[in-house]
């Protein structure tokens, strides 16, 4: 996918992110994040959008802290975090396409902008989904594309810092398959005492295989929805359940 998409996807989700919130309310429960009610969603979501926004608005070359969130409620929270994501989408969309500032995952990426704007276009869209949760009824929809790029983001990117605590005693081999119709889109994740280590394929025996529609296999890797379907050691999906929490 291209920057411009997802930025067309961050803007989106932020908006689906803010209505689902403002209909929910700020005190209600969010399914999703057991320990969280929509205001304590609204305040993780809109200082990462002020913190990543800094970081290409001022050329940041080290990493920072997260900011505070104001004590905010109600109403005026819900405004707070509609411009935390508007400051975002339009620092994003002014950005010089050469800016430099700092980055966090060790995958390769095209620029420090295409970065950001793809993270915080994953980061909205799992937020929105627990929005919508807090809200009930249908949530809305995930493109293949996106989910696909966003299960390469969290197995490659993610789980490869020294910080993942997906790891086993001896190695083993998973499987993730995101099944949609003929395009298939595959990854070996290959665990150890060490940070998993992944590749873009299906190469070589697995014990366990995690599958099923991209977006809702992204959602479960995110530990939103259950795996669609395990094969195999389901040893290997209770251990990504347990220890897979960013």
């Amino acid at each position: 996918m291209e920057t411009a998409e997802f930025l067309e996807t961050l803007d989106r989700e932020g908006r689906l992110l803010t209505a689902a919130a403002a209909e929910a309310g700020t005190d209600a429960k969010v399914p999703t994040c057991p320990e969280w009610q929509v205001g304590d969603l609204l305040r993780h979501t809109g200082a990462v959008h002020r913190w990543a926004a800094s970081y290409v608005a001022d050329g940041h070359t080290a990493p920072r802290p997260l900011g505070d969130a104001p004590d905010l409620d109600g109403a005026e929270l819900v405004a707070w975090y509609r411009d935390s994501h508007r400051l975002l989408v339009d620092t994003l969309a002014a950005a010089p396409a050469d800016v430099e500032c700092w980055t966090f995952l060790p995958v390769p990426s095209p620029s420090p902008l295409a970065f950001w704007t793809r993270r915080q276009a994953h980061e909205t869209t799992v937020h929105r989904y627990d929005a919508e949760a807090a809200r009930g009824g249908a949530a809305s929809p995930i493109a293949t594309d996106f989910a696909a790029d966003g299960i390469d983001e969290l197995l490659r990117g993610f789980h490869a810092r020294s910080r993942s605590r997906v790891r086993t005693e001896r190695p083993r081999v998973l499987r993730v398959r995101a099944a949609d119709g003929d395009a298939d889109a595959v990854w070996t994740v290959r665990l150890s005492a060490e940070p998993p280590v992944t590749s873009r394929d299906g190469a070589g025996e697995a014990e366990a295989e995690l599958a099923g529609p991209a977006d809702r296999l992204y959602l479960a890797l995110w530990n939103r929805v259950p795996v669609p379907s395990v094969t195999g050691d389901r040893s290997l999906a209770a251990l990504w359940q347990e220890r897979a929490g960013i």
